[in-house]
């Protein structure tokens, strides 16, 4: 079974090391008809997870709009059309991924809520699984984001290290059992880095404050706004500066335990 596959944390580690430190590859996505991709809720049956960077590139039809069907190539393609952003960046996530079901060939964007996976605890505009629902925006959580960086117009990689810090210390009062492992905080890191890359400027870290709030709050691409895909490739060049700030700023500190990754949607982990 793919299970058996992953018997070491060293492999596990290995592969979410990969979601930020994959090979650079310059090519250039294709031009998009952003007719073709236009914003829209989802539908009555169609699934989301909790993360707000695939749950919007379904929301324009990168993805498939019901959230269903999810394989490597389709979540690869999608990121790279939809952000520019570099296959390789995302290949070891996307792996780790399919270990939230049992169906061999693809996920769905629910399956990804499985806790202990790719989800974690401390996010940025979800709950906790543990005090709640850890799959939809939460905007109360969200507000140590939103009111970031006072009295500028933007976020960078130091206010995203500051509201990693803050997030972490509200978390640990609300959930005495947290799980804040090196595990969690690579995976926090790289997200703070992917929505100032996303929404900003991948090689500086800054990201208008309007367009990431629209990007959480919506799950929508702000192009009404002004935004436009990043011409410049977002892959570990130029990931990996913006994390090793990030880190820095968050002044880190890890809430004991080993790094845990759940194998199946049956919570079995290593």
């Amino acid at each position: 079974m793919v299970k058996s596959l992953l018997l070491s944390l060293c492999t596990a580690a290995t592969l979410l090391a990969s979601v930020a430190r994959g090979a650079d590859n310059t090519t250039q996505p294709p031009t998009i008809d952003w007719d073709a991709h236009q914003w829209m809720t989802p539908g009555p049956n169609d699934l989301r997870g909790p993360c707000p960077g695939l749950n919007t590139l379904a929301n324009h039809g990168f993805l498939p709009r019901d959230g269903r069907g999810l394989n490597m190539s389709v979540v690869l393609d999608a990121a790279f059309r939809g952000y520019h952003m570099q296959p390789e960046v995302l290949a070891g996530a996307v792996k780790i991924a399919f270990l939230t079901t049992d169906d061999p060939f693809s996920f769905t964007l629910d399956d990804i809520k499985i806790h202990g996976n790719i989800e974690h605890d401390a996010s940025l505009s979800r709950n906790d699984f543990a005090l709640g629902d850890n799959v939809h925006f939460n905007e109360t959580i969200f507000t140590t984001l939103a009111n970031s960086n006072p009295g500028f117009d933007f976020y960078n990689t130091t206010s995203a290290g500051q509201v990693m810090h803050q997030r972490l210390a509200d978390d640990e009062i609300a959930n005495p059992n947290i799980t804040n492992t090196d595990k969690e905080f690579f995976i926090r890191s790289g997200e703070s880095a992917f929505y100032l890359s996303v929404m900003g400027n991948p090689i500086t870290g800054v990201a208008p404050k309007e367009f990431v709030q629209i990007f959480f709050r919506e799950e929508r691409l702000p192009i009404e706004e002004g935004w436009h895909r990043s011409e410049t490739p977002i892959n570990g060049s130029t990931l990996n500066p913006l994390i090793d700030q990030i880190r820095a700023a968050s002044n880190w500190t890890s809430s004991g335990g080993c790094p845990v990754i759940v194998l199946g949607p049956d919570g079995s982990h290593f």
